[in-house]
């Protein structure tokens, strides 16, 4: 990376760093009934209970949806490639769904509660990513892997939609899991989401020069000596658990893990070590913007989030397939 590739990452972390600190700031006098500039010390409780661990909880949930979506567009040099590419998001759904319903009779502390709901989602998006590849022969073949990912999801998403059936008790909660919502965020949801960040994070850049040799084409990703089958899995299983945290927590939330790392590429160029970690600070401001304009815009009606961010971010992803099928502009993505 050349210094002004360098100067251009270092420009925009400090830009995505003061806007994170600003939203976290918006966050904490943004409430049902629109802002709130001078009550801090009427809504003490309300601003450290529920606003700030929201906002919190919304910017974590869209860091690891933008580190998840730079690792399935690197994996796959897709990319139209997002986080929910092969049927994690159902896998994920289909967890919390059996998570629910399973522990919700016993007795156990909320944290507990919240632990096993994410263990569950991280086991539905891996078994579904699992399947995908498996049907798919691998990841060589791109658009088998888009076929199998679509047919995972749909038999997953059968299998939610009949627990919800069998146990009409869980259709509230699974509902506004569906539509996507920051309102049930707390600390220590926060708490475990920062924990899964920070791990993913190691994991994904230490991993990220097989990301780079992929880049240039898996015969010279081998050729380099790089352990592309084994780091591949590895990044697949970070990915899986990105999502599944994410999802576990806020709900389906779609394209954010799509447009953060395009904003990132469209501003900065390097290796994948660098994309990745701006790609985690680009999906924590969009999906935190997007909390506060769900909370503020109709006020004191409140949107799902995840409508706001399919409203903003199927405009986006229409703009972004235009650009790439004009006459003389190449897509690139479905080779691999």
């Amino acid at each position: 990376m050349n210094a002004g590739n360098r100067a251009s990452v270092r420009k925009l972390g400090m830009q995505l760093g003061l806007l994170l600190m600003l939203l976290l700031c918006a966050g904490a006098m943004v409430g049902s009934d629109g802002f709130a500039l001078f009550k801090w010390q009427d809504d003490a409780s309300l601003i450290f209970d529920i606003r700030l661990p929201r906002t919190l909880g919304a910017c974590l949930a869209g860091a690891l949806l933008g580190l998840a979506g730079a690792l399935a567009q690197g994996l796959f040099r897709n990319p139209l490639a997002d986080p929910y590419l092969l049927g994690s998001a159902s896998g994920a759904s289909l967890g919390v769904a059996i998570g629910m319903v399973l522990l919700s009779q016993v007795n156990i502390s909320p944290w507990f509660l919240r632990l096993g709901i994410t263990g569950m989602a991280f086991m539905g998006a891996w078994l579904a990513v699992a399947l995908s590849l498996i049907l798919s022969w691998g990841v060589q073949h791109t658009l088998r892997l888009l076929l199998a990912g679509v047919v995972v999801g749909v038999v997953f998403g059968a299998a939610a939609s009949l627990l919800l059936i069998l146990y009409p008790s869980i259709q509230g909660s699974v509902q506004s899991f569906m539509l996507g919502s920051t309102a049930y965020v707390s600390w220590s949801a926060c708490g475990l989401m920062v924990g899964v960040l920070m791990l993913s994070w190691f994991v994904a850049v230490a991993a990220s020069p097989v990301l780079d040799g992929l880049a240039l084409g898996e015969s010279t990703a081998l050729s380099l000596g790089l352990p592309v089958k084994s780091l591949r899995w590895l990044l697949l299983a970070v990915l899986a658990l990105c999502t599944a945290a994410a999802v576990a927590q806020t709900g389906l939330i779609a394209f954010v893990g799509l447009a953060a790392p395009h904003l990132v590429r469209a501003r900065v160029k390097g290796v994948h070590s660098k994309t990745l970690s701006m790609s985690c600070l680009m999906g924590a401001v969009l999906l935190g913007a997007a909390d506060l304009l769900a909370r503020g815009m109709l006020a004191p009606v409140e949107l799902p989030v995840g409508v706001l961010t399919a409203i903003l971010g199927g405009g986006y992803m229409l703009f972004l397939m235009h650009g790439m099928t004009r006459p003389g502009t190449s897509a690139k993505g479905g080779q691999a």
